[in-house]
């Protein structure tokens, strides 16, 4: 029979130990109880558990007990033994089998009640571990149905109002829903029910460390507020996943339903975040939680390699569920067609050839969803300016953390107890707060709320290969103010402070890189051998880049003479870095867009009455405001 537990002997439960608090199943079987309390769910139990199990239920013969061990019965092997099995392995009599399978039975029903069932939108009824039960019903956990999962998304999709919360949930379900299909389709990988429990735990915490407004606070606030620190919120969330577990006791909990926390938090962090070391050179293995015989693991939650995990097939579709697009990624497809093989002597989750196709059509959908929603022009500038504001109040904003210390908005990522109350409610701490120190702030999210938002000016992109280096990002806004043109009349000085530029870089997940070059395929003629699939072997119409730069311009100044003199700013601005033609470029700068030849397409854009009649219009315009 397949081994299906991987627990070390001297950590298992013995008979005899000292007894636990949760209630126990065996015991309410058999009748009895001597030993050690036994975790609930009997699918954890190694063969010493199910030998204790035994002892419970009245076999106490020990060459019946020693058979159970030699044939490494364990407690997910229970419910396929039938009465053939059970003689074999010495239960002679048929009163004594039939006996031990109504216990069984029993056992496998009991166990079935300590599972929850939530009802998900997008999911549907999914059922949740008691451990993963004990983990959300938590503070920290708790924490993330206050922290919108787009931001300020929800400020121009009206339907985006999902949080972090339901999202994790998702995430562990279905990370619980790959793990076990690869358990079922191919056993000789040896996936336990500790494997699968800690890939659902990973799934499930893999955002704790998410700040106000998701990643406007590590993308955007962080970086100016603390220049000198690279902060992630996947380093967050392994910190508040370790502050959970310490402030809750989780451990014996975890300990209870089967796992060894030394190893399996390890493990759980390390699915997060990646190795918690740097890797020793020369190292083949950077993981300690799990040996490089279950290297695929590690692809689960967060792949590292390419990018295919369960987070994005959660976020793809709730996303798109709540923001009214289209959805074109079936992921019960791919984990259909998901099994491991070995590759560059790592196993590897690898899919069939035939879905080459709609893994691409997967990294195209992420980049529609950037493009239409997460990189949203307006939600954009409202990132920004819920940035400025937090940015002036962070002095004056006080967080109690740990031994009653205090903290900042910016400081509270150094306490988990601080960060624990830091959430989107902070928005409205500051707006509706009487505090004069906070005036500044007040003032910028006043202007969200009636809708008196900076005012877009243009979008551009760098030419060729040319990228914007993040070091030079402050030296954009003045770069834009110092280009004034000399051919057109101007009614508004600006400076640098009334511009900011914003730089988004867009790819398919992997920067300029092709994810699917790290994708390793299977053929139905040998499903054990991994092959690599390059595009032109796909399609002739498949992308030759795979990162680009989006530059877009917003001016602080909205009225008309000063958002005429932006746009004119901008124009000229693109026309001497060499960046891409603004698309409204001959429209909004007409006097300008004729100077670069490679700008002057032949089309009605260029009629030079066109030109003479947009000219006459500004006039008009200032003419009419002067009066």
């Amino acid at each position: 029979m397949q081994r299906a537990d991987c627990e070390q002997p001297s950590k298992r439960p013995r008979c005899g130990g000292s007894p636990r608090t949760p209630p126990n199943t065996a015991t309410a079987v058999a009748g009895r109880s001597p030993g050690p309390e036994l975790h609930p769910n009997h699918q954890t139990w190694g063969p010493e558990q199910v030998c204790c199990f035994l002892r419970r239920s009245g076999f106490s013969d020990p060459g019946l007990l020693e058979r159970f061990r030699e044939n490494k019965v364990t407690g997910s092997l229970l419910p396929y033994l039938d009465e053939s099995h059970l003689e074999n392995l010495g239960i002679r009599t048929l009163g004594e089998r039939k006996k031990l399978l109504n216990y069984i039975q029993r056992l496998g029903e009991m166990s079935i009640d300590t599972m929850k069932v939530i009802n998900d939108p997008i999911h549907g009824h999914i059922e949740l571990h008691p451990l993963l039960i004990r983990i959300i019903d938590t503070p920290q956990f708790q924490r993330l149905r206050y922290i919108k999962q787009l931001g300020s998304g929800y400020y121009v999709f009206p339907g985006a109002s999902h949080n972090r919360f339901e999202h994790s949930l998702g995430v562990g379900y279905l990370a619980g829903c790959l793990v076990r299909a690869l358990h079922e389709k191919q056993p000789e990988l040896q996936i336990s029910e500790r494997d699968m429990l800690c890939v659902q735990i990973a799934g499930l915490c893999h955002d704790l460390g998410h700040g106000p407004f998701s990643h406007m606070f590590d993308g955007r606030f962080i970086p100016l507020a603390r220049p000198d620190m690279k902060w992630t919120h996947e380093q967050g969330s392994v910190m508040m996943f370790e502050h959970l577990v310490n402030t809750n006791g989780l451990r014996d909990v975890m300990q209870y339903y089967g796992l060894i926390p030394e190893e399996d938090i390890c493990f759980i962090k390390e699915q997060i975040t990646g190795p918690l070391e740097s890797p020793i050179k020369d190292f083949s293995w950077p993981y300690k939680g799990r040996p490089k015989e279950k290297s695929f693991l590690y692809e689960i939650v967060a792949n590292k390699r390419n990018g295919i995990d369960v987070d994005k097939w959660d976020y793809f579709a709730r996303d798109c569920h709540h923001l009214g697009i289209q959805n074109n990624f079936d992921y019960k497809r791919f984990i259909k067609f998901a099994r491991v093989c070995e590759v560059d002597n790592r196993k590897r989750i690898c899919t069939r050839e035939k879905e080459v196709g709609n893994l691409y059509d997967m990294f195209h959908t992420r980049n529609c969803l950037h493009r239409r929603a997460y990189q949203h022009k307006v939600g954009n500038i409202i990132d920004t300016m819920i940035t400025d504001a937090f940015l002036k109040a962070d002095p004056y904003i006080e967080i109690v953390g740990a031994e009653g210390k205090k903290y900042h908005i910016s400081t509270a990522i150094d306490d988990m107890e601080a960060f624990t109350k830091l959430t989107d409610n902070i928005f409205l701490d500051i707006l509706y707060s009487t505090d004069p120190k906070l005036d500044a702030a007040r003032e910028v999210l006043k202007k969200i709320e009636y809708r008196n938002l900076y005012k877009y000016v243009g979008e551009t992109q760098p030419m060729g290969q040319i990228k914007i280096k993040r070091e030079n990002y402050e030296s954009l806004p003045k770069e834009v103010a110092d280009a004034k043109p000399t051919e057109v009349l101007l009614e508004a000085e600006l400076k640098a402070e009334d511009f900011i530029v914003d730089v988004i870089d867009m790819d398919y997940g992997m920067e300029d890189k092709n994810p699917i070059d790290h994708v390793r395929f299977y053929c139905k003629s040998d499903p054990s051998q991994a092959i690599m699939i390059t595009k032109n072997q796909v399609s002739q119409l498949l992308p030759e880049r795979f990162a680009e730069q989006l530059i877009r311009v917003y001016c602080k100044k909205t009225d008309e003479k000063s958002l005429f003199a932006a746009r004119q700013h901008f124009v000229h601005w693109c026309l001497i870095k060499n960046f891409t033609k603004p698309q409204d470029g001959d429209i909004v700068a007409p006097l300008i867009t004729p100077r670069k030849q490679e700008w002057n397409y032949t089309n009605s854009a260029q009629n030079p009455a066109l030109i003479r009649e947009a000219s006459k219009l500004r006039v008009r315009l200032f003419s009419d405001d002067s009066v």
